[in-house]
């Protein structure tokens, strides 16, 4: 039996399912802004993928959520473009690295 999915496990497990072959020439810092938990960044560069708490000073997307929202999109439960339309997802700066963010990653 797995786990629950939290926050924490997100922040910790996300370099391990990241998928370099899906980021050739990739250079993105992910900024998720979550109403109710602690915000967190995840920085794409040279084939590799790093995730910690906290602000990035210059994200080249940042993706305004709350928790449950970012745990059912993870997990498969809803997809982004769901989430948009019902108000669930907010979107600021390089819209277009969104549409990229589910392949850079394993479930």
């Amino acid at each position: 039996m797995t786990a629950p999915l939290t926050l924490d496990r997100i922040v910790t497990k996300l370099p391990e399912k990241f998928d370099p072959a899906q980021a050739v020439g990739l250079t993105a810092v992910f900024q998720f802004q979550l109403s109710d938990a602690e915000p967190f960044h995840v920085d794409i560069r040279a084939g590799r993928c790093r995730s910690r708490y906290g602000l990035h000073q210059d994200p080249n997307l940042v993706l305004h959520l709350d928790e449950a929202t970012l745990i059912r999109l993870i997990e498969g439960e809803q997809d982004g473009m769901s989430a948009y339309l019902k108000g669930q997802l907010r979107a600021e700066g390089d819209v277009m690295l969104a549409t990229r963010l589910g392949k850079l990653f394993s479930r």
